[in-house]
């Protein structure tokens, strides 16, 4: 009797541990996905538009959203899904980030970019590398191989080459587009200061393509990332937001996922994305109205009218895209499984 007892208080036991266990278990495969990226922000109005040059960013804004949102649908992680959207658009000319970035007032394509985890807050970036193809990669692998943040320059090249990342030619970035903008640029050159885009020749008529975008995958954690070439005819050795972790990315799973597109100088002195973060967690504000806030107001109050937007999704997948330039490249895969692409202020 005493055995029977003992045997049944056991199983009575491990049926209620596993049913704890399995009342504790997240149900990951229900959690709702979504991916949301943008390709850069700037005077982008229709009529500066022709009609192939719109089919051709709509196509690479497809794409992308495409191989980030089947990485989410496979069961894949937010920061693989970050990745494999941004590497499409490194990829592509018409973009400021990887072939087709902009050139330094020495005539050198340095490239930055960031990439970070909201379920750890790991997260890694690199600044002022040349000779990279997909600089978001390196971004991951600083993140995931190194107990660094971030990577600049030589030290970082040194790390990838020593990570097996293939050395890319400096031609490979060049387009005749960004080559033409800079030569123009060192035209008017008055200065050797740099900062607001006034004093960045080149770049009057501006279109910041950094690209960049935020992932929510099966298991609810979020990820965002960033890359971009800068601004056109920045100092050599210049680094913007993009690669600054709280400025142009950042990524926590309580809050949101962010990245920024604009003048790297102002998103740098207000901590732009971590601070949409800090007014969901800290005033209970929705991710509507601190990114507004931030990109609206504070972007504004700091000099910042026409020179940026911001893309971002929280944790329920709610998608949001403000942005105080005459357009922006954007688009998402929400929780709908609904594609869109927009490039301006009503559409």
């Amino acid at each position: 009797m005493r055995i029977s007892l003992l045997v049944t208080a056991m199983l009575v036991a491990l049926a209620l541990a596993v049913g704890a266990q399995a009342k504790e278990a997240p149900m990951t495969s229900q959690h709702p996905i979504a991916i949301v990226i943008h390709g850069g922000a700037g005077t982008i109005t229709k009529e500066s538009m022709t009609p192939e040059l719109e089919r051709e960013y709509r196509a690479a804004l497809t794409q992308a959203l495409k191989a980030g949102y089947a990485v989410l649908e496979d069961g894949g992680r937010a920061v693989d899904a970050v990745q494999a959207a941004i590497m499409v658009m490194e990829d592509s000319p018409l973009f400021n980030a990887g072939r087709g970035a902009v050139f330094t007032r020495g005539g050198l394509n340095q490239l930055d970019a960031s990439i970070m985890n909201g379920a750890t807050l790991e997260a890694g970036a690199v600044a002022a590398v040349q000779h990279v193809r997909h600089p978001i990669k390196l971004a991951w692998t600083v993140m995931s191989e190194s107990p660094h943040v971030m990577l600049v320059g030589e030290g970082a090249e040194n790390f990838a080459w020593a990570h097996g990342f293939p050395y890319t030619p400096a031609s490979w970035f060049y387009t005749e587009r960004r080559w033409k903008s800079h030569i123009e640029g060192l035209k008017t050159l008055k200065s050797t200061s740099a900062g607001t885009p006034a004093k960045i020749p080149g770049a009057k008529a501006y279109v910041y393509d950094t690209v960049g975008a935020v992932a929510l995958d099966r298991d609810g954690h979020i990820a965002a990332g960033t890359s971009t070439g800068g601004l056109t005819n920045k100092l050599d050795g210049r680094v913007g937001d993009s690669p600054i972790i709280g400025a142009g990315t950042y990524a926590n799973d309580a809050t949101c996922g962010a990245s920024g597109t604009g003048t790297g100088e102002l998103f740098i002195r207000l901590n732009l994305t971590k601070s949409i973060s800090d007014l969901m967690a800290m005033k209970g504000w929705s991710l509507e109205k601190a990114a507004n806030y931030m990109i609206h107001d504070r972007l504004v109050e700091l000099g910042g009218k026409n020179t940026g937007g911001v893309i971002a999704l929280d944790a329920e997948g709610h998608i949001v895209a403000p942005f105080n330039t005459p357009g922006m490249y954007r688009g998402w895969i929400g929780t709908d499984g609904e594609l869109t692409v927009k490039f301006y202020k009503d559409r």
